[in-house]
């Protein structure tokens, strides 16, 4: 059964052939080297609806089998592609990569239920190539490695080794990004060769974020202090570091171009928004004035709106004043429309700040979507105009896939 989901209150790119190296760096030991085909596959969205999707156990070819109970694998890790067209799932014996609109399942991959959890799994656009990594009871590889699979050749070509857990990871078609508790390593994806080390404060998340169409590299990380952000400019080899919040830092989100900056800490009541060039607060966003979790901050592609998750249960969806100027390539292939910028998004105490609290003075969301509450969920904006496609687990392999349309709805009514 499926049901249009609305507001309840108002308040890609194809990747490019990618060659992994012939000889073993220093900073990594690789296997062998591939091309890498690109798998691209299109399709139109036809509806917008809440579904639950539960995985399919693989068939057994026995017509006849004594069927065993089936096995339920455990949910470890979600996380969408870089253009969010795709998701890929982490579980306790493999990984899967499905398609976001229409929903459907791409490809599986299962390691076996005694020795094959992925902890970690990171998409490269829609490529072949994907970052690994082994978690659950029962890793398929160690916690400290990162292991870049081949699904062309069904196997690892190469990995990175390192001391301590791996926290996160993030794939740029020229850059592997590796988070670590309190150490980040930059490495070039053409020869895996080590580029940059960054020291952070503790990060047990590994939260970490690399823009990716613009080709200066820009990162975003913790600094050294409780919510501080550091940010590095690649292109003109700059860092500039930014005191977002009073709490230490809990999420933060980048546009695809690394010109915008999300930032929400551990109090959850404010998302603020700076300017990556020069760390000046663009503008301060409420989400509510109870304490929360924030679990994702996602930019739309062209920077009108800013989708926010929480453990409340709700997603939040903001409208954003940005100069067109700072984001000139990606406002020329997304014409905004001027109904989604119009001035109602304003509070009208705005005039007042300085005099009334800071309470009256934030900007509210402009619509909200209640979920069910206790669930982990993920945001991003799909393909599609004004549709966010929102991703809830509960630690089993069932998830909540969800993709809501007109976001604006309140903004016109």
């Amino acid at each position: 059964m499926s049901q249009i989901l609305h507001p309840t209150t108002p308040s890609s790119s194809v990747p490019e052939t990618l060659i992994l190296p012939e000889s073993e760096p220093e900073s990594a030991t690789t296997a062998s080297s591939a091309a890498a085909t690109t798998t691209a596959a299109t399709a139109t969205a036809t509806a917008y609806a809440m579904s639950s999707a539960s995985f399919d156990e693989p068939q057994n070819p026995n017509p006849n089998p004594i069927r065993a109970p089936a096995r339920v694998p455990a949910l470890l890790h979600l996380s969408f592609n870089q253009d969010h067209g795709c998701f890929a799932v982490g579980t306790d014996s493999g990984f899967r990569i499905y398609n976001c609109d229409p929903f459907r399942e791409i490809f599986r991959r299962d390691f076996g239920a005694a020795r094959g959890g992925i902890g970690l799994v990171q998409m490269l656009f829609r490529c072949n190539i994907l970052a690994l990594v082994g978690g659950g009871p029962d890793p398929q590889y160690p916690v400290n490695k990162v292991m870049i699979w081949d699904d062309h050749q069904s196997r690892c070509i190469g990995e990175l080794s390192f001391r301590s857990e791996v926290k996160g990871v993030r794939l740029r078609r020229d850059r592997i990004v590796v988070v670590l508790v309190q150490k980040i390593f930059v490495y070039n994806f053409a020869d895996l060769k080590l580029l940059h080390q960054i020291e952070t404060i503790a990060n047990p998340n590994g939260l970490c974020e690399v823009s990716h169409v613009s080709s200066p590299v820009v990162l975003v990380c913790p600094g050294l202090q409780k919510g501080q952000v550091r940010v590095e400019h690649y292109g003109s080899k700059r860092t500039k570091f930014i005191m977002a919040h009073d709490s230490r830092i809990a999420a933060f989100s980048l546009t695809q171009d690394g010109r915008l900056l999300a930032t929400a800490s551990s109090k959850g009541t404010l998302v603020r928004i700076f300017n990556t060039l020069d760390g000046s607060l663009l503008q301060e966003l409420r989400r509510g004035a109870d304490r929360a979790e924030i679990y994702s901050l996602a930019f739309s592609s062209n920077a009108q709106w800013l989708a926010v998750s929480s453990d409340k249960g709700t997603v939040h969806v903001f409208t954003l004043k940005v100069d067109s100027g700072l984001l000139a390539n990606d406002m020329s292939r997304n014409a905004p429309d001027s109904n989604l910028a119009n001035t109602s998004a304003i509070p009208s105490l705005s005039f007042m700040k300085g005099v009334l609290p800071k309470y009256f003075s934030s900007e509210w969301s402009v619509a909200q979507f209640h979920l069910q509450e206790g669930l982990q969920h993920i945001v991003a904006f799909g393909h599609q105009k004004n549709v966010v496609v929102i991703l809830g687990m509960d630690g089993r392999l069932h998830m909540k896939f969800l993709i809501v349309q007109d976001v604006d709805r309140y903004n016109k009514d």
